[in-house]
């Protein structure tokens, strides 16, 4: 093959990888179950997401794998009432309702499964994270709102409140760090840990009113923090000083929900509608995922993002008009493989010879 013809052969490979690319957009998947008068979409991990659904008037823990008929009732045997609202490493996070107690709750994917790490001493409890090993979440103990981390027994309950607060919650963990909120001075601030009371680091950014960390990945945290009167997602790296303003130029508001890699989900406020959202890091990178929506949805957020290596997994939910019901989504959409970017850089390259040699 002469040079002329490889660099063809490269060129039109490079262009139809680049059609493909372009429209390989977001699929969606609606997670409500037959008979369901609601479902809510909180988290995903891998494949699998997990959430709420309300089936025969009691609010159920639950389990998807993609499809609404994959849904799993976590619900334990005695409960009234259970939420999932965080998974990992096929396990889930949440609460349940047994005895009259609302109790921080701990799955493998069954109901069966259901371990109480309700901690003795509390009134109420929940898990909102878990990662590691380990579980955060908040219990109230002697009227106080306690943010609290757990290593999956309820004699294992750390309490991560700091001196003074009088209401704090761990919302989300990596890498044995938790971040959450704490209130300081009557208003939240966002918060992170590493694994006791004292290791508490306020992450309120300067000029903001009121602030929540609730996603973790790698070294960042996110959430929303507020400035001016407007609540902006939000973007750290460990410290206040590290704040990043993710809020789009076309929202007037927003906040994120969940973190994977880089990425991170959410809402942004955009024309009075509350939509669904992506963002990589920055307020440019935004994603409007409610545009990907069948027509009939009112509203949406994004709660919860993961990735199997094959596919990015978005949880979430809207509002569906049609049925007039709250239904739990899933946004789903490949991850282009490695092969993809080296072809397009070979491309690049070829492209780059060509004008070399027609200057000379």
């Amino acid at each position: 093959m002469t040079w002329k013809q490889f660099c063809s052969v490269v060129a039109f490979a490079a262009v139809s990888t680049l059609t493909t690319a372009a429209r390989a957009q977001w699929t969606v998947t609606n997670l409500n179950p037959a008979g369901s008068t609601q479902s809510y979409g909180y988290a995903a991990s891998g494949g699998q997401q997990a959430g709420v659904t309300t089936l025969g008037g009691l609010s159920r823990a639950s389990l998807w794998s993609g499809t609404s008929a994959t849904w799993v009732d976590l619900s334990p045997a005695g409960s009234d009432y259970s939420v999932a609202y965080a998974m990992s490493g096929g396990q889930q996070a949440g609460q349940a309702g047994v005895g009259g107690v609302l109790r921080a709750s701990l799955w493998s994917g069954t109901a069966a499964s259901w371990v109480d790490i309700h901690p003795a001493v509390a009134d109420y409890s929940v898990a909102l994270a878990i990662g590691g090993g380990q579980q955060a979440g908040y219990a109230n103990v002697g009227g106080v709102q306690r943010a609290s981390l757990w290593s999956g027994t309820a004699e294992s309950w750390v309490d991560l409140n700091p001196t003074g607060s009088t209401n704090s919650a761990a919302w989300a963990i990596s890498g044995g760090r938790q971040v959450g909120n704490v209130q300081v001075g009557g208003l939240p601030h966002a918060s992170l840990w590493s694994g006791t009371a004292e290791s508490w680091v306020d992450l309120n950014p300067a000029g903001s009113t009121a602030s929540q960390a609730l996603a973790f990945s790698g070294e960042r945290q996110a959430g929303g923090a507020q400035i001016s009167g407007v609540y902006r997602a939000s973007l750290w790296s460990g410290t206040a000083e590290s704040w990043v303003d993710l809020n789009p130029t076309v929202s007037t508001g927003s906040l994120i929900y969940g973190a994977s890699g880089d990425q991170q989900v959410g809402y942004a406020q955009v024309s009075g509608v509350t939509r669904a959202s992506l963002w990589s890091g920055t307020a440019d990178s935004w994603v409007d995922l409610h545009a990907f929506l069948p027509a009939g949805f009112s509203y949406s957020f994004a709660q919860g993002i993961s990735s199997d290596g094959v596919n990015t997994y978005i949880a979430g939910y809207g509002r569906n008009t049609l049925t007039n019901l709250d239904e739990a989504l899933l946004w789903t959409r490949p991850i282009p493989t490695p092969g993809v970017a080296g072809l397009l850089g070979l491309g690049g390259v070829v492209a780059l010879r060509r004008r070399r040699g027609v200057g000379r």
